[in-house]
């Protein structure tokens, strides 16, 4: 039995011998190959260094062989290699086993269709979940599996390079983070001529040196060492290396946002490119957009939804506050390397370090809080907040969550859609409007949270402030 709870919005994902396992992995390569249509159809499969990932990996290609696909296997690679290869090879789909910036217990596997279109709810995964269901798979005569590591790696490497022109030396703090960029990235990054120091550096799926998601909590290190060693710049990777969160030469977390607002000012230069970036970005972003004279396309957050609007649209960046930067250059997906090489480009043409560069960004106080909620209810929480919204006479934006727009600020509640969490982010011009907003926010959510659970009004809500940089 395949349990409805490893099916999220953008993948498939859960715990390793209790949710997910080599059983669940080949039904899923079946499903996938079915789904693509079988014989004559090329995939490429890739996986992340966690420890049960090898053995996913092989009965996910089982599968995938037994409907007549054929697997390119490019072996141990960050998540974007995988996109890479399915978009510059002209491939019908892929894979890769993989749960991101979970815990090491985790795995999962992101599936993707033509272009590195992820098959996420509503877009092919709830076809691949009916197909498991019913196990109307394809069966006939098996696909061949490819070698293709040593191909893909050398062609990807090459691209990446060639759309790269890094004017000047500059000293980079790398932190892999043990994860899939480890003993990878930073010879990239050496071939573009830039000083790298890297720590945390070799495969571990236990991730020894710190969490797979890297957070202002978890890189106290780095930016300790950056502000001593006197970095021009550092960056650190997710689990999978789709997420490249940097730090400037004073050691400060830079959001995703505000380096898209970054990338924009620096590399736009006509009037009619389009961006895309999701519903809780910061104002500063409408405000860059609106200095450069491009036009914005708002996104439901995610990487499904994002990529579709940067192919439809043919968006020049795309960008989230979770520090996913996507690039029309390398097909649209969102890429950790290239998001490097593009910062290390935009500072070696610039006389600015990247600390005055978020200086001279436009100025706005937000706080972000996260509140513990069950999977099970946190969308009927949502619902419940979208009421309460209304009937105190605002008037939501529910393209993903609630979002209130007011004279004063704005705020945004949306239900993670890989987390047992809700989010809120609160932004204000000022700090007396800022706390008011979150003093709202907080009420708001915890009466919605009561009610739905059927609490009494005493009962507490467990919540916490993230740090905003």
């Amino acid at each position: 039995m395949i349990k409805d709870s490893i099916f999220r919005a953008y993948d498939i994902r859960g715990i390793y011998g209790v949710d997910i396992d080599e059983n669940v992995a080949k039904h899923v390569g079946k499903a996938l190959g079915t789904f693509l249509g079988g014989k004559g159809k090329s995939v490429a499969i890739g996986y992340d260094v966690r420890k049960s990932s090898p053995t996913l990996k092989k009965a996910l290609v089982e599968g995938l062989t037994s409907s007549g696909v054929n697997v390119w296997d490019i072996g141990l690679v960050p998540t974007p290699t995988v996109y890479f290869a399915i978009s510059h090879f002209g491939l019908d789909g892929g894979a890769i086993v993989s749960a991101s910036h979970n815990p090491p217990e985790w795995n999962g596997f992101k599936l993707c269709k033509e272009k590195a279109m992820l098959c996420g709810w509503g877009m092919g995964l709830e076809k691949i979940k009916e197909i498991i269901s019913s196990k109307a798979y394809i069966d006939g005569e098996a696909g061949n599996v490819l070698d293709k590591a040593e191909e893909v790696n050398n062609v990807y490497q090459k691209f990446l390079l060639e759309r790269t022109n890094i004017r000047r030396r500059l000293k980079v703090l790398v932190d892999p983070g043990n994860g899939s960029c480890s003993q990878y990235a930073d010879k990239i990054l050496e071939k573009a001529r830039l000083e790298v120091v890297a720590i945390n550096n070799f495969p571990d799926g236990s991730f020894p040196a710190r969490s797979p998601e890297p957070t202002d909590e978890s890189l106290k290190e780095v930016k300790k060492m950056v502000v001593e060693n006197g970095f021009d710049f550092a960056v650190a990777y997710d689990g999978d290396g789709d997420r490249a969160v940097f730090i400037d030469n004073h050691g400060r977390v830079i959001e995703g946002d505000k380096m898209l607002a970054l990338l924009i000012r620096h590399f736009i230069h006509k009037a009619d490119e389009k961006v895309v970036y999701e519903v809780s970005c910061s104002k500063l972003l409408d405000d860059i957009v609106k200095e450069k004279g491009i036009i914005p396309i708002i996104s439901k957050v995610g990487h499904s939804f994002i990529l579709e609007k940067m192919i439809i649209e043919n968006a020049i960046f795309g960008g989230e506050i979770a520090s996913h930067l996507y690039f029309r250059d390398v097909y649209g997906a969102d890429d950790a390397i290239y998001a490097t090489l593009k910062v290390a480009e935009m500072l070696s043409a610039s006389h600015e370090s990247l600390a005055e560069m978020v200086n001279n960004l436009p100025k706005y106080q937000t706080t972000r809080i996260v509140f513990s909620v069950p999977d099970e209810i946190k969308f009927f929480v949502i619902a419940k907040l979208n009421t309460k919204v209304i009937e105190k006479g605002f008037t939501p934006i529910t393209l993903d969550g609630v979002r209130v727009n007011l004279d004063n600020g704005w705020f945004i509640v949306r239900a993670s859609n890989t987390l047992p969490q809700i989010k809120a982010t609160i932004e204000a011009k000022d700090s007396n409007s800022l706390s008011k907003l979150e003093n709202e926010v907080i009420s708001l959510v915890t009466e919605s949270v009561k009610e739905v659970k059927g609490l009494d009004r005493e009962a507490q809500v467990e919540f916490k402030r993230v740090s905003i940089t």
